[in-house]
């Protein structure tokens, strides 16, 4: 691996914005009014030849590192700073990210890879990742709880992760049986409450609706009960006993190319979760993971990460009536109500008509993840 170069080292092409063809057309006269995004830039973005070292990781981390101002805010909980480029008429993507878990070790993660679309062949091999320490002249500083400052070369750039530490779930929001784990800020800018019942051994994403939430809701065409996101596609129910709304749907289309609107399974409270609240949640659910979990749900080695998707990877409205049809049956006990929100892909039904929830894993910090716009 090289060693580490400056930024004036590296040849002028090397610094083409990230974000180019999402820079606004112009100055916005007040915080008021909405960034303008032109097709043009885009375009140009396209066609334009530029010269980036894709193969190797430390010029490729002095180009991000690089483009960034001096001081940007984090705001998903998992805390991905995520970004995309064009280079070679391609796009790219891919993100930093201070994970709670080693980044007061001076580490930071680092990963990209040629983006995913859905009818390209997803390959775990094609992603670039890399953990970055002072071996590599990588440095990480924490200046407090919630901001760190990354260095490389002659270029640091101060991290801000999202404060939510305040944010709580309004009163008569949750069940006598219901335990709140933390807030979530996903990468969509939808915010939820994760939740888990401990009666039921289930767990919720309840929508964050103490601010504006960041989307249009459009009503199902079969029932007021279920809404849906016009900018997210998220869709969820509101619920016949409490004043929320519970996930239920997330479009498969954003998960097939795990995009910013593929669901909070990837955006867990890592920065407020209270001691072993977490981990005690997920053995309660899945008791054969004693031992092999840390208070994260992380695998040792961190390759693996439970999985937390109670919601259905729908199509179209249609897949999205098995919720209301169980929440209002007249056959099942009550008590079993919220059963009715936990989706199982596996076997295509819900918690409700089965005797055990969903247990999976998905990877964990040592492992690289895919994100696209």
């Amino acid at each position: 691996m090289p060693g580490s170069p400056t930024l004036a080292s590296l040849a002028s092409g090397l610094l083409i914005p990230i974000m180019l063809a999402l820079a606004p057309a112009g100055a916005a006269a007040g915080e008021s009014l909405p960034r303008l995004y032109t097709h043009q830039g885009y375009a140009e973005d396209a066609m334009r030849t530029t010269t980036l070292a894709v193969d190797d990781p430390m010029a490729m981390f002095a180009f991000v590192l690089g483009s960034l101002p001096d001081r940007v805010k984090v705001y998903p909980t998992e805390n991905y700073y995520y970004f995309y480029f064009i280079h070679g008429h391609n796009r790219y993507a891919g993100n930093i990210r201070l994970d709670v878990t080693d980044r007061d070790a001076g580490k930071v993660h680092f990963a990209y890879y040629e983006d995913l679309t859905e009818w390209t062949y997803y390959d775990d091999e094609q992603i670039t990742h890399r953990v970055l320490d002072a071996s590599n002249n990588v440095t990480v500083e924490k200046l407090a709880r919630l901001t760190y400052r990354v260095s490389y070369g002659d270029k640091s750039v101060v991290f801000e992760l999202n404060d939510l530490s305040t944010v709580k779930p309004p009163p008569g929001a949750f069940g006598a049986d219901e335990v709140y784990l933390g807030p979530i800020f996903d990468e969509s800018a939808i915010r939820f409450f994760l939740v888990f019942n401990r009666r039921l051994k289930l767990f919720h994403y309840v929508l964050d609706e103490t601010v504006e939430v960041a989307d249009k809701f459009v009503r199902a065409d079969d029932t007021d009960r279920i809404l849906i996101g016009r900018r997210t596609g998220f869709a969820y129910y509101r619920d016949h006993k409490l004043n929320r709304l519970i996930l239920i749907g997330v479009f498969e289309g954003n998960s097939r190319v795990n995009n910013y609107f593929d669901g909070p399974f990837d955006q867990l409270p890592d920065n407020f979760i209270e001691g072993d609240a977490l981990r005690e949640a997920i053995l309660a659910v899945s008791p054969k993971l004693a031992g092999k979990i840390d208070r994260y749900g992380i695998s040792p080695g961190g390759s693996d990460r439970y999985l937390i998707g109670p919601y259905r990877h729908y199509r179209t409205q249609a897949d999205l009536m098995i919720f209301d049809d169980c929440a209002t049956s007249r056959r099942l006990p009550a008590s079993r109500y919220y059963e009715c929100f936990v989706f199982n892909e596996e076997t295509n039904t819900l918690a409700a008509y089965e005797n055990s929830a969903p247990s999976k894993m998905r990877r964990g910090p040592a492992g690289a993840t895919r994100k696209t716009r």
